[in-house]
Parts: structure tokens; C-alpha cells; sequence
């Protein structure tokens, strides 16, 4: 694995004034943002997982919190039966319009659908699909108040298209249900020397101008883009308005502007750092004597600068740790498909009950789509959760996982005889099958504390505590990223293929400690 940039020790909330980016230091991918009087709220890319589309309100542009999800589950809903890690929701666009919020998004094997709400935390519409094709991303509309217009512009994914690096404008219909045209090209970034893989449009009026902010140049490597034109079909012109220098915050770039109510503007976007994915960054947005965008520090991005001038909001960032009240599980958690209606087992006390479900897949992971997670937090931490198993089916397990295109776990599993083992596993990239990372431990009672310490560069070392201290077992594991997605935390319970209920995993107390 490729080490991913340093992620700086502290970030967020200084407490002085000031901030220090990633204002959040985990996988928030394609990040978009808007105001709604004191608030603002943002969305982010969730592909394949359900819930999708989490939604984080903030009141001051650094301290933010996961309000919920936008998505309940992916449509088609056969499509996302089982895990889909780099297709659904890509790039998605937030806006407020006619006292409603509206979320569009490219599926790229399906095309653009979107999803509304009179409030931020629902009831979302059920997915309408607004324009049907393979290959359309990143969506984003515009209502445009000056002419009572509506439009939408999107990019274009080569793997399903044939081409990429170009944007497509429609004309919309003002309820948001459908396109009007077959599309102009926008912006061919083929003939602007230099210019590859544009893509992740955000499109505003401002000025009298249309504008559209857009990166290419690749998520590792690119830039930040601004195009304007005094007629949405055009012609556009283009300036780089944010890019690397001489800074350590590589391909900055895709996200979205804001103005706050005093009238300051500010522009969020991502920064991909390898396991721990996309982390999002805030820069400061000023418009130059050409009326120009100019993001950052003259172009390049700032990792400390003082707060937007907002009243003072206490330090908050998205929640991690779950204690799972009453069965349920937190909004930070998603499953890696379309969940089944018997995966989690209700009950009276505190404590996640996840069915161990049968399948021929539960050797890898990766392919099952009964796992439930959350991003990995940037930084050096360590990860703890307590795990009972209920099962008495041979090869019945559960189980903590560190989840990307290699994977390990630590967990219980039932072995033949009855008695319980304490496992640890592991499947590389290329692999199909898991296999142990260590030899298999005996245990009196099917009970266990586990462990996994992660360093800043996602390092992870795996342990268990029975009660005598902690006991460390295999070698290191660096966790992976997938394609399009950084690393995940996971719980998990699964079972052999085979007849009748094979048990559950109790899990209790998850926590992080950095």
C-alpha cells in the first residue's frame, strides 16, 4: 500500500479563532453545502451503502454533526441487493429551493436521480429518476431566480460512457422531475490544453453570470476550476483557481461554495489521503478585481486560518462511538447493501444484535452485503468494542473489521466441537477467500473485548482482552482503501450456508480513543 499524506495531529476547532484543516478528518467524499438561515448543511458521496446521502449540519463551517440520511435505501432496489462498493450515489449536489431540499446525484450505471424534503431531517421523497442513461455523474441543478429558468448540468464517467472530460447543461422542468433537452455540451475540457478528467460540477448564479466550479486533473493530482459564462449554454471561459503549490494538501479539489449570512464566502472541498479516503477541507473565497473567484491563500490551499465571522459554536465532530440504546445502532453506521428486514434482532436493553446470517459468502467479506459500517477516522486511535456470541451453529462468527480492497478482523466463532474461538483473519487485494492471521485461541466463554490500535497511517495491530489484559495477535495489517472509497470499520456476524436461526453477535459499548 502506498502511504496516503500525513494527516495533521490536531484538526477542526482550535479553540483560539482558528482552525486547522481537514475540518473533517474522515472519508466525506465529494462534499456539497448550503445555507439555510443560521445553518448550514452539507452532503457527501455514500455509493453503495445504505443509509445514503448522511447529512451534517454545522452552524459555524467547523464543527459539524451527522443529522441523518437522505436515502433510506438505493434504487433499483435489486441492483444494490448485495454490495456495490464503487457504484450508487457519486458526487451528489444540496441545494434549497420553493421551501424544500433537494438532493440530485449521478448513478452511473442508471442515471440522475433526485431526492427532496421540506426539512433537513425528512420525510426525503423516494429516488426519482430525472434523466435515465449509463454514465451520467455528478449532477447539479440550478433555479434560477432571475429568469424563473431551471437547469441542470452533469459530467460524464469514461468507464461507462466511452469518453469523460466534458460537462452537459439541460434545461430542467421547475419541479425537478425531468430534463426538457438532449443536453448541450457545457465545456469540452479536450480542447482547453492541459485540461483532463473534468468532472464534479457545482453550478450558481452570481454576478449576472453564470458559474460553474469543477475539478480535473484527477482526484490526487487535480485542481480546482472556475468557469464562467453570461449565458448557462455559453461560451465559458476557465481559470485554476485552486491548486496544490507548494502545500502539502494534494488535488484539491470538488466541493462547494457558501456564503454565510454576513456575506463572507467560503469553499469546501476534498483532499484524497489513500485508507482514510476524502477529508474535507475549508478555504476562505474572496472574488478578485476581474470578479474571479480566488480560494485559499491566492490559490493555494490554507491548513490554519481564522473562523468564518459566525457566533461561536461549541466543538463538535460527527459521532463515532455508538452504545447502541435500546438495539439500535447510529446514524454513522451504514450497511454495504440494500439491508434485510431480519438482520438486527430487537430487544429491551442496550447492545447491537446482528443475526448471524447464513450465506456461502462468508469467507470474503467484501462480497457480503450484511456488514455494517462507518468511515475510518483519520488519525492515531484506537478502536474497542465488546462482542458476546450467541450461537451455537459450527462456523457461526462475528466479528470487528477493518473493510477495503484487503481486509482483517478479529472476532468469535463457534468451532465444531461447541467450543468458542477467538479468531483473527485476513484477505489481501487479490484474494477471494480470507485466511488466518493467526492461529485460532480457545475460550472458556464466547466473550471478548477487542481491540484494534491504528496509527496515523493506518497501520492497524489487533488484540483481545478476556478479562487478564490485552493480548495482541498477528502482524500488522495496513489498511486499504477501495476504489472509489476509504477504509471502513465494520461490524459484522454471518454463518455457513445451512438450515434454521444460527445465532447472533452481541456487540456493546463501540468506542474510539485517540
Amino acid at each position: 500500500m502506498t502511504p496516503g499524506p500525513v494527516v495533521p495531529a490536531v484538526t477542526g476547532d482550535l479553540g483560539d479563532g482558528t482552525y486547522r484543516n481537514p475540518v473533517l478528518a474522515a472519508d466525506w467524499s465529494d462534499p456539497d453545502v448550503v445555507r439555510v438561515g443560521e445553518d448550514f448543511y452539507l452532503t457527501a458521496s455514500s455509493f453503495g451503502r445504505a443509509p445514503g446521502l448522511p447529512l451534517l449540519r454545522s452552524r459555524d463551517l467547523v464543527n459539524w454533526t451527522l443529522a441523518g440520511h437522505a436515502l433510506e435505501r438505493l434504487e433499483p432496489e435489486e441492483a444494490f441487493s448485495r454490495p456495490r462498493h464503487d457504484r450508487g450515489v457519486w458526487a451528489p449536489s444540496l441545494r434549497h429551493h420553493d421551501g424544500r431540499f433537494w438532493i440530485f446525484w449521478g448513478d452511473p450505471d442508471h442515471g440522475i436521480f433526485q431526492v427532496n424534503s421540506p426539512e433537513i431531517e425528512g420525510p426525503w421523497t423516494r429516488p426519482h429518476l430525472v434523466k435515465e442513461g449509463r454514465g451520467l455523474i455528478d449532477a447539479c441543478p440550478l433555479w434560477d431566480a432571475e429568469s424563473g429558468e431551471a437547469y441542470l448540468v452533469h459530467g460524464w464517467a469514461k468507464s461507462r460512457a466511452g469518453f469523460n472530460n466534458r460537462l452537459t447543461g439541460h434545461r430542467m422542468s421547475p419541479d425537478g422531475t425531468k430534463v426538457l433537452d438532449e443536453g448541450t455540451t457545457l465545456i469540452d475540457a479536450d480542447l482547453i490544453p492541459g485540461w483532463f478528467t473534468l468532472e464534479g460540477p457545482k453550478l450558481y448564479r452570481h454576478d449576472g453570470r453564470f458559474w460553474i466550479l469543477a475539478p480535473a486533473g484527477g482526484v490526487a493530482t487535480g485542481w480546482q476550476g472556475a468557469f464562467r459564462a453570461d449565458s448557462f449554454f455559453g461560451p465559458y471561459e476557465e481559470r485554476i483557481v485552486l491548486s496544490q503549490g507548494d502545500t502539502d494538501v494534494n488535488g484539491p479539489h470538488q466541493g462547494g461554495w457558501v456564503r454565510t449570512g454576513a456575506g463572507e464566502d467560503w469553499f469546501l472541498h476534498f483532499q484524497q489521503t489513500g485508507a482514510h479516503g476524502r477529508l474535507v477541507h475549508l478555504q476562505p473565497m474572496r472574488w478578485d478585481a476581474d470578479g474571479w473567484p480566488v480560494l485559499g491563500d491566492g490559490g493555494s490551499p490554507v491548513r490554519v486560518h481564522r473562523k468564518p465571522a459566525l457566533p461561536e459554536a461549541p466543538a463538535a465532530r460527527p459521532a463515532v462511538d455508538d452504545a447502541f440504546p435500546g438495539g439500535a445502532f447510529g446514524p454513522q453506521w451504514s450497511w454495504t447493501a440494500n439491508p434485510g428486514t431480519d438482520w438486527t434482532r430487537p430487544h429491551d436493553g442496550d447492545g447491537l444484535r446482528l443475526a448471524c446470517v447464513r450465506t456461502d459468502r462468508a469467507e470474503d467479506l467484501r462480497s457480503v452485503p450484511h456488514v455494517l459500517t462507518q468511515r475510518l477516522p483519520a488519525g492515531a486511535r484506537t478502536v474497542e468494542v465488546r462482542l458476546r456470541l450467541d450461537a451455537g451453529a459450527p462456523g457461526a462468527r462475528a466479528g470487528l473489521v477493518v473493510l477495503g480492497d484487503a481486509y482483517a478482523w478479529i472476532g468469535l466463532e463457534r468451532a465444531a466441537d461447541g467450543g468458542a474461538l477467538l479468531v483473527h483473519r485476513f484477505a489481501p487485494g487479490n484474494a477471494d477467500r480470507e485466511r488466518d492471521a493467526d492461529r485460532a485461541v480457545p475460550l472458556g466463554a464466547a466473550e471478548a473485548l477487542l481491540r484494534i490500535e491504528v496509527t496515523a497511517d493506518a497501520r492497524c495491530r489487533f488484540s483481545y482482552d478476556t478479562g487478564a489484559g490485552p493480548v495482541r495477535l498477528g502482524p500488522e495489517f495496513a489498511a486499504t482503501p477501495w476504489r472509489w472509497v476509504g477504509a471502513l470499520l465494520g461490524l459484522f456476524a454471518a454463518a455457513p450456508e445451512g438450515e434454521g436461526h444460527a445465532g447472533t453477535g452481541v456487540f456493546t459499548d463501540f468506542r474510539t480513543t485517540a
